[in-house]
């Protein structure tokens, strides 16, 4: 039975003439994006590579730090070599402070809103109110290379440094020196741990503590073409924007403390013992991790806690932060990776951890750096870098060459599945970012999905190579509808200031990574996505691009235009829902007596039988007065008059005859023509995608770009011609748009399963169980039945 709207005859013109619709003027959707972009210039160019007076600064530092194991603390002095590039004097720079973050009066503390309800635990209500953490950078000098001190003024999480003289443009250089040092803060405390990003932990079973060493030296804010200084206060959304620059830095700590550092280590030979070179040299030509670092040799050093000394001395070139782990509980291992087109031969993917992580950490963390350098390198640019380390301190954050995950078992060794992805996740993501931003450096105080966005994207590309089945949460489209149907008071454009964003994570990691997917899946296709974005990757590499910079490089090197795009997705709070509002099938007049006449008489028919009154007659009247006395039929009693007649075919052939080719063909291709009106309902233009299933069980998908609706963005109709009937259409067949009501996508409309029979039907998802843990059940299965 046919399920489409009723059939409308369409009637050929001989003339041929077209109709067109009448259409809205209105193109806001497709206006080319004119206010919304800098304008073009010598330093930032229309096609979004760097121009030829694009320049940035350079800073290098010459740091010694220690760090006190007994009172938690550390110490630190610094050498800063400041070149100035910029065409401007400069007569003062500015730093960054980011441990006044957790300062006693930082505004982060003053500006955080919180409620009381009617139950509150101490950790939550000390997390609202306890700011007496004796935080923050404490300066103790600044002065210039020959010790003449030099002004300084300091403005929360940002110090002004007054210059005796301007620093004249394009040459002009500056040394630095900054003593300092600061209380280090318990990472696992929630009042302080997230805003600070390191901190440290304490294991209370053996009294040892592991440190992340992050935003731990005062550091030059960035001075570029487009902001001036960028020193928005740190509130701790917002992360870091750095100047690249050489690093030469000396760490102190206890004897028996193993550091992982950006950089490479210098002095290995005066701080390992000679097993653990031995055991490094070996890992470099290793197809698996090779230990370096044993759990026996790091349990051990955990029960005796050396009094004495050592300096651990890492070189880093042409990176924007340096940031460094401690402690004698790590276990150490690593492999060597080759990346094509890496101007390093061999890259050192390591790992570092406390016992508490294996064997989970030991088994997968190394691998998996290798496999993100790998993948990442293939959709960017090859890795630079002679390192990648992954750490594992129970929290997630990244620095050039190395970052801080979690991924710990339980005590008995087992992990559940939620464990396990949340770990390669959390190491995919948090080693991607050498790539975005710590490479391609972009402005995360001011626009945080120009980092985590990019590098979420990058990251769902790399857990899909990873495993088939891997449960990523970013990339696909639906894992973005709940938040873009969303009440809109708690959205914001992507476009959006990284403090001023309501709900981060979907904003700033999910929508912009699932808007790069869509861009590549179904927009642009994998070749032309594919093509741009190394080609952005390549052009700002080592420089700090803009949100516009990634936005004309992909349409320069692509071809498409995409300020529509832009445009939907990343300015306005806009969301994808396209409604298929109707279809009407349209059946070609033949004037072929055989077949129109047929038809007539069938629909005739069809149309008596659902007449009530007929129905309602032939069950009350038991004759009517024909039927009783055949004495009162005639000639029209019979007579048919949807039958064919033997003029009819003369009229048909002198019909034909007029026609001329392209008519004839039209007739003779028995086509079935069907009429798909549209609207858009969310705002967001985007392609329409339709799947036509057909009466004999086929179907077909056909993709229409979303320049279809440029003359009139709320409602189109389309035309289609099959040579089999359609029984049902349907709109974004495969979820790839992001549409935030399927039930309108059907056309004729079917019931969507609610939310609790998706439930029943699906069950779970794969990696996010709520602490289930087979493999320790399997476990404790295993030694039952071995007792019995």
């Amino acid at each position: 039975m046919r399920r489409i709207n009723q059939i409308s005859t369409l009637v050929l013109l001989l003339t041929g003439t077209a109709v067109f619709a009448q259409q809205n003027t209105d193109q806001s959707k497709f206006r080319q994006m004119g206010t919304e972009f800098p304008t073009a210039n010598t330093y930032r160019t229309a096609s979004g590579a760097p121009g030829e007076s694009y320049w940035q600064q350079k800073v290098d530092y010459d740091i010694k730090v220690e760090l006190d194991d007994e009172k938690q603390r550390i110490m630190g002095k610094e050498v800063i070599t400041y070149t100035n590039n910029s065409p401007h004097p400069l007569t003062y720079l500015w730093l960054q402070l980011d441990q006044n973050v957790v300062h006693p009066e930082s505004d982060t503390y003053k500006t955080a809103t919180n409620k009381l309800g009617e139950r509150v635990s101490a950790g939550q209500l000390n997390g609202m109110l306890d700011n007496s953490f004796d935080g923050g950078h404490k300066i103790e000098y600044v002065k210039d290379i020959t010790g003449k001190p030099l002004k300084y003024t300091i403005v929360k999480t940002m110090m002004r440094v007054d210059l005796p003289t301007a620093l004249v443009p394009k040459t002009g250089k500056i040394q630095l020196q900054i003593g300092w040092s600061y209380n280090i803060n318990d990472r696992q405390n929630p009042a302080l741990g997230a805003d600070s990003r390191g901190g440290y932990e304490l294991f209370p079973e053996d009294g040892n503590y592991l440190y992340t060493i992050t935003q731990w030296f005062p550091r030059l804010a960035v001075y570029d073409d487009y902001n001036g200084w960028q020193h928005k206060q740190f509130l701790g959304q917002g992360e870091f924007t750095l100047p690249f620059g050489n690093y030469t830095v000396a760490i102190t700590v206890p004897s028996d403390h193993i550091i992982a550092a950006t950089g490479a280590l210098q002095n290995a030979k005066e701080v390992l013992t000679a097993d653990q070179l031995k055991r490094f040299e070996e890992a470099k030509t290793a197809t698996k991790p090779v230990v370096i670092v044993t759990q026996a040799e790091a349990t051990e050093k955990e029960k005796t806690k050396a009094k004495d000394k050592k300096t651990w001395v890492y070189k880093a070139d042409n990176v924007r932060d340096f940031a460094f782990g401690s402690s004698r509980k790590f276990i150490w291992d690593a492999m060597g990776v080759k990346i094509e087109g890496s101007p390093v031969p061999t890259v050192m993917a390591m790992s570092y951890y406390p016992k508490e992580a294996n064997p989970l950490y030991g088994h997968l963390s190394t691998e998996a750096v290798a496999h993100t350098l790998r993948v990442y390198s293939k959709h960017t640019i090859p890795y630079p870098y002679p390192v990648a380390i992954s750490v594992e301190a129970s929290n997630g954050m990244e620095y050039p060459m190395i970052c801080f995950n979690y991924g710990r078992p339980e005590k008995d060794g087992t992990y559940s599945e939620r464990v396990k992805y949340g770990m390669l996740g959390v190491i995919i993501h948090e080693v991607g970012h050498n790539f975005f931003p710590m490479i391609v450096n972009s402005d995360e105080r001011q626009w945080t999905w120009m980092d985590e966005g990019l590098n979420s994207f990058c990251q769902f590309l790399a857990e899909q190579e990873w495993d088939r089945n891997f449960p990523s949460n970013g990339g696909q489209a639906r894992n973005i509808v709940g938040y873009m149907k969303a009440d809109k008071e708690v959205q914001n454009p992507i476009m959006t200031n990284s403090e001023s964003i309501i709900r981060f994570g979907p904003n700033a990691y999910t929508k912009p990574a699932t808007a790069l997917n869509i861009l590549r899946e179904t927009v642009m296709g994998r070749e032309l996505f594919d093509f741009a974005f190394r080609e952005y990757a390549r052009r700002w590499a080592f420089k700090h691009p803009t949100p516009y910079d990634l936005f004309r490089t992909m349409e320069d090197a692509s071809g498409i235009d995409l300020d529509w795009y832009w445009r939907g997705w990343f300015f306005t709070t806009d969301n994808v829902d396209i409604s298929l509002d109707a279809v009407t099938e349209f059946r070609m007049d033949t004037k072929n007596p055989e077949v129109e006449k047929p038809l007539a008489s069938k629909k005739s028919k069809e149309q008596l039988e659902r007449d009530v009154t007929y129905q309602n007659n032939k069950r009350d009247i038991a004759a009517t007065a024909v039927e009783r006395n055949e004495a009162l039929k005639d000639f029209y009693n019979t007579y048919d008059p949807n039958a064919p007649a033997p003029t009819d075919k003369d009229r048909y052939e002198k019909y034909i005859a007029s026609l001329g080719p392209k008519e004839r063909a039209i007739i003779e291709a028995k086509k079935n023509y069907y009429q798909l009106d549209l609207s858009n309902e969310g705002g967001l233009v985007m392609p329409v995608i339709l799947k036509f299933e057909f009466e004999d069980g086929t179907s077909e998908i056909q993709r229409i770009p979303a320049e279809i609706w440029r003359l009139n963005d709320k409602k189109i109709s389309k035309v289609f011609a099959f040579a089999k009937p359609v029984k049902q259409v349907i709109l974004d067949p495969q979820e790839e748009t992001a549409d935030v009501n399927v039930e309108n996508n059907y056309y004729p409309r079917r019931p969507i399963p609610s939310r609790f029979e998706v439930f029943k039907q699906e069950g779970f998802t794969r990696g996010a169980s709520m602490g289930s843990n087979p493999m320790q059940q399997a476990q404790q299965q295993k030694k039952t039945n071995g007792s019995n």
